[in-house]
């Protein structure tokens, strides 16, 4: 077991271990950078079997993946610990970051990768089968239920979009508007003529058989006979701890949730402080959010050396400062300093 190290001060403070926080830890350790992960061991996609999508990592169990990737952030110096933060708040040399059990770290830097909280109707049986035969992204899950009866629970404008999209690995979809929108006629027509059933009425709960996902039970206590069922999520970013900084979630423009908005790299409003993968970004996937922490990690690393560049430069200007007199110390003492 590796003994988990936590220093009074790092460059960079990630909050989150998933794909985008260990990628960015990874890209900072190889720039030499002091950096720790606190990983509140809570991925989102830990109830699935396997990371679909990501080259030459097809199928891995999403624990294995970020085993490796906790080993090789910290085969480069990089500390991951176990914690959940409580709260960040500014200091005169960057950030004070606090974890739920009393622990304070300092960082010149802070990336926050903390995914987000999938927001599920309140129907009997759907989280419990969340990430198994309930799913909601058909690029993720879409093969593993090819050719199955496919449900698809109505809770947004966007389900209709979803039902055309779980169209493509299934001849059988069923569209159970729910609490939806009723389906425009335009709507109604594209869902004809891709063959897609349309049945009214609330879903009451999930039948589940031998720990299997069989059928939707209806409000009327109809059953409609479903292998798998597709639900969208409400996306929320898990950032309350950011609110000292005057950072809070925002509606994303795409209306599936909320988020923490950011520029192309990643930089947020608050100076000092990137986030990456899901808390910005709703619909990354495990490579997309990796990418994104690693693009970050860079320009994280990029501003912290043009504020190094900035000190040197003051300080080379300045032959007399306290820079340059305890480097003089230095050069001038180095021979006496063992009692030579």
């Amino acid at each position: 077991m590796v003994t988990e190290q936590l220093k009074d001060n790092y460059d960079v403070v990630v909050v989150g271990g998933g794909a985008a926080g260990l990628s960015g830890a990874l890209m900072l350790g190889r720039a030499r950078r002091s950096v720790v992960v606190i990983d509140a061991g809570a991925p989102r996609n830990a109830p699935a079997s396997g990371v679909h999508g990501l080259l030459a990592r097809e199928g891995m169990a999403p624990g294995e993946l970020l085993e490796r990737g906790r080993a090789e952030v910290r085969g480069y110096g990089g500390h991951v610990v176990t914690g959940a933060v409580d709260a960040v708040t500014g200091t005169d040399d960057g950030f004070a970051v606090t974890l739920s059990d009393g622990r304070t770290v300092g960082a010149r830097r802070l990336l926050v990768t903390t995914g987000l909280v999938d927001e599920l109707p309140e129907i009997p049986g759907l989280r419990q089968r969340w990430g198994r035969d309930v799913l909601h992204c058909p690029y993720c899950h879409g093969y593993e239920v090819r050719d199955q009866a496919i449900g698809v629970l109505g809770t947004g404008p966007m389900s209709v979009h979803q039902a055309l999209l779980f169209r493509q690995w299934s001849n059988d979809i069923t569209l159970f508007p729910h609490t939806m929108p009723s389906p425009s006629k335009e709507e109604l027509e594209q869902l004809a003529a891709r063959g897609i059933t349309v049945v009214p009425g609330e879903v009451a709960a999930l039948e589940i058989t031998d720990d299997r996902l069989t059928g939707v039970r209806l409000s009327d206590g109809t059953v409609v006979r479903r292998e798998a069922l597709a639900v969208m999520s409400r996306m929320v970013a898990r950032a309350d701890f950011l609110a000292a900084l005057g950072l809070r979630p925002v509606a994303h423009m795409s209306g599936m949730g909320e988020h923490i908005p950011a520029d192309a790299t990643g930089r947020t409003e608050v100076p000092g402080v990137w986030v990456a993968g899901n808390v910005t970004d709703l619909s990354a996937q495990v490579g997309g959010a990796a990418a994104a922490g690693a693009f970050a990690a860079a320009h994280i690393n990029a501003d912290l050396i043009t504020e190094e560049t900035r000190l040197a430069v003051a300080a080379y200007r300045n032959p007399f400062s306290a820079e340059n007199e305890a480097r003089v110390s230095e050069l001038v003492s180095a021979d006496r300093r063992h009692g030579v």
